[in-house]
């Protein structure tokens, strides 16, 4: 009798912006990495140009595989790289090779750059970008996991690891620990847990920041938003002075800073004539890291309209597309590294990716506190060459961290929703 398939599911969740408290449900799940000591890889961990450079062109290529032309979009393609990489952990042969060609990286370069960013990231009274990893199997007799897999996770993600029934305790237990990670923002990613699926891997992203310079209330009025069809939206928009102006050959943007300057937005606006779909397209992750090392110091006259979205997409025909088609096929993937089960061979069924993001006169808020930092770098900018960036018609927006640049959401403004 023909043995069926076992599906090898992958969810990424992230969050990107209101402060919630979270629900800090205990998981009664057995906690599997009680047996796992995690070892001491900081020296290998190191953040190389080079690798950056490879990780920033996977987000620019997952951006412009995950868009629809006059739609919005919201990813972030850490979180996706972070789940994908935990998974990559137990491929092999020829499925391992397709991963590591769409994520741009080998695992042995991306297990420690993964590691070093994670480390290098910020946390003030005002704000904090916090990374967490689980994975979730199947407590069947039917199912061995190799020990190389778990070790792999423990030493270079802190993942958590739990052994659960997979029945609706499980799913409970799941979007619990989902919420509670993502301060309470993400609240279900799963609304069933399928009988052939054995394995959930998942990362969570709470991202919380307060704007350096908080808009005052004479600073935030009406005005009008112009769709790319032309038609008008009356919202509200958050004019200031700013002092680090982009520009490249399609584009003019800004970079707008949060406390103590260790996370930014960055607001992307294509020339006249060039739509949003024609300069995504153009994008490259070497054009993107070139864009924002080279920002000019000078005043900009800036206005960012408040708002607010919330975005969720299934991402496997995406990443079959971008060239890693094995890992979904039955037949052909090979996770021999990650464990094997007697009921059948394992392979990718879903890729499950959710986010939101709310902007607003305070900041971009998913978690909590503070630092405050005097700038002197105002002072610096010569008056005479202004600029002036609104974001009063579709624009591409970042949120990136200030050591890596590396854009950790990236999202697009087609209309103002009410």
């Amino acid at each position: 009798m023909k043995k069926r398939m076992i599906s090898l599911c992958i969810a990424l969740i992230l969050t990107g912006s209101l402060f919630l408290s979270g629900c800090g449900t205990k998981v009664q799940a057995s906690d599997l990495m009680k047996g796992v000591k995690a070892h001491d890889v900081s020296k290998e961990a190191v953040l190389r140009d080079e690798d950056t450079a490879a990780v920033a062109d996977f987000a620019v290529r997952l951006f412009q595989a995950s868009r629809e032309e006059n739609s919005e979009v919201l990813i972030s393609p850490v979180s996706v790289l972070y789940a994908l990489a935990m998974t990559a952990n137990g491929a092999d042969g020829e499925t391992l090779a397709q991963m590591e060609n769409v994520l741009g990286l080998s695992v042995d370069k991306l297990n420690p750059y993964l590691y070093a960013y994670k480390e290098a990231l910020a946390s003030g009274n005002k704000y904090k970008l916090d990374l967490a990893n689980s994975i979730w199997f199947k407590d069947d007799e039917s199912l061995t996991v190799n020990p190389d897999f778990l070790q792999a996770n423990a030493d270079w993600y802190d993942a958590e690891l739990y052994k659960a029934p997979f029945d609706n305790s499980t799913l409970k237990e799941i979007n619990h620990w989902v919420s509670n990670k993502t301060d309470g923002m993400i609240e279900d990613i799963l609304d069933e847990i399928p009988d052939e699926a054995i394995m959930y891997l998942i990362n969570a992203i709470a991202f919380d920041a307060e704007w350096e310079n908080i808009y005052k209330e004479n600073e935030v009025r009406a005005d009008v938003f112009t769709t790319e069809s032309g038609s008008e939206q009356i919202t509200e928009m958050m004019y200031s002075e700013e002092n680090e102006y982009l520009e490249d050959e399609n584009t003019t943007g800004l970079i707008k800073y949060y406390k103590d300057r260790k996370y930014a937005f960055v607001g992307l606006l294509p020339n006249e004539g060039i739509s949003i779909n024609e300069y995504i397209s153009s994008l490259t992750g070497e054009k993107l890291m070139n864009l924002l090392n080279n920002s000019q110091s000078v005043r900009v006259d800036a206005a960012i309209p408040k708002f607010e979205n919330e975005y969720d997409i299934e991402m496997s025909e995406i990443l079959k597309g971008m060239g890693m088609p094995d890992a979904f096929d039955p037949g052909q993937a090979d996770f021999s590294g990650l464990g094997t089960s007697t009921d059948g061979n394992l392979y990718i069924n879903r890729v499950l990716h959710k986010t939101y993001i709310a902007v607003d006169e305070k900041g971009t808020e998913a978690g909590a506190a503070t630092v405050v930092e005097v700038m002197s770098e105002a002072a610096m900018v010569d008056p005479i060459k202004q600029k002036t960036v609104y974001l009063n018609r579709p624009f591409i927006y970042m949120l990136i961290d200030c050591e890596a640049k590396l854009p950790v959401f990236m999202g697009t403004v087609m209309d103002i929703k009410e």
